[in-house]
């Protein structure tokens, strides 16, 4: 049996960042398809479940995509494998994904932004899902805005290579996407875990001890002063998080291409009024920030353009300039954002009670639940022209 060349998730994402031309060959079932995928600018994908695509020929597989790069992909890398091999019999030059879907849900990557602020600016982004975090580092001291359980040990090994050590675990509000990591990282460093005061009115039961942060409050890492804006909409609690007054952490209150869907607190009825108040909280708290302002959010999507140094941020000039919602009125705004949301993240109930301490999950359990993309924008589509 001829051998299969792997490719590694760090690989084929360094691809897709370059621009690379991929085409991945998805061998799972429909239903998995459906829930989760690889996706880029640059990526074409198709769905042949395994067992048909080794009945079909394989030039009618690839007939209408690229060629230069095809990869194949399944749950764990073993059953694609096999898929690889059908496919190199036809001389087709293919790579194996290790680890399949599972390894590309572990995969990160950091970027460090160029901003005005004092502190250094880290972003964490998590291809598989669209998940961004951020470390801000000065003085000796380090913060981590919206952290992943997944990722709890990335941000204490980055913290640690810029000298710093890890002094508050921040979270912009109670996530629907993803497993929070501020408990965690409270529980194994010195970090004390913050949350917004206004998000311990939704009933936070965290089993260990954490501060609260209000609006107009601010926190000291090293020189540096990040204080709270209380930005409501997306849920009651969402709170933006102003760097050195250069940089505002928006959580998934306004994304560089889109706007916060505000119906996972209030659910469909009270969509609208969440949606009246997320206007407000971007027209008078977000948007009367100076221009210059780097936007820097707690999503992506693939619709988001990233910025010149490889992050996906924006000023908040050029937010506003392309955003065609964020200069309507209020009536138009809320009929906009409630137009067209996608699907609400996948297990978002459980994922919010996880955050909220009712229950406690494994790194492995989280990784099983935050499968899929994240869905916590208004429209997956890009608001920006």
């Amino acid at each position: 049996m001829s051998s299969v060349t792997e490719i590694t998730p760090e690989e084929l994402y360094a691809k897709m960042e370059a621009g690379e031309s991929v085409t991945v060959v998805d061998v799972r079932q429909p239903h998995e398809f459906e829930k989760w995928r690889i996706e880029g600018p640059s990526v074409e994908t198709i769905n042949v479940p395994d067992r048909k695509l080794t009945r079909t020929d394989p030039a009618d597989v690839l007939a209408d995509v690229p060629t230069e790069t095809v990869v194949t992909v399944c749950g764990t890398g073993k059953i694609s494998r096999g898929s690889a091999r059908h496919l190199q019999r036809a001389d087709v030059d293919v790579r194996n994904l290790a680890g399949g879907m599972e390894a590309w849900a572990d995969l990160s990557a950091a970027t460090e932004l160029t901003t005005d602020a004092a502190a250094t600016i880290v972003q964490f982004r998590r291809p598989s899902s669209g998940c961004l975090s951020y470390l801000v580092v000065s003085a000796g001291e380090a913060a981590v805005i919206d952290p992943l359980l997944a990722f709890a040990d990335e941000y204490v090994d980055a913290a640690a290579e810029y000298g710093a050590d890890l002094t508050y675990a921040v979270d912009t509000h109670v996530h629907a996407d993803h497993v929070s990591g501020v408990r965690a990282l409270a529980e194994h460093t010195d970090a004390t875990a913050v949350v917004p005061v206004a998000a311990t009115d939704r009933g936070v039961e965290y089993d260990a001890p954490y501060e609260t942060i209000g609006d107009g409050e601010a926190l000291a890492v090293g020189e540096s002063t990040i204080e709270a804006i209380h930005t409501p909409g997306h849920t009651s609690g969402m709170t933006a998080y102003y760097v050195d007054e250069a940089v505002l952490f928006t959580g998934d209150g306004l994304f560089v291409e889109s706007v916060a869907r505000p119906d996972l607190e209030a659910g469909s009825e009270g969509a609208p009024e969440a949606a009246t108040q997320l206007y407000h909280s971007l027209q008078d708290r977000v948007l009367s920030l100076p221009d210059s302002t780097v936007v820097a959010p707690g999503h992506y999507s693939d619709a988001a353009e990233q910025a010149a140094d490889g992050s996906y941020t924006a000023t908040l000039g050029e937010v506003a300039d392309a955003m065609d919602a964020l200069s309507m009125p209020v009536d138009e705004f809320v009929e906009s954002v409630l137009a067209d949301m996608p699907p609400r993240p996948a297990n978002h109930t459980q994922l919010i009670a996880s955050n909220l301490g009712q229950r406690s999950l494994s790194r492995q359990r989280a990784l099983q639940l935050e499968r899929g993309p994240n869905n916590c924008a208004a429209t997956t589509d890009a608001m920006t022209e």
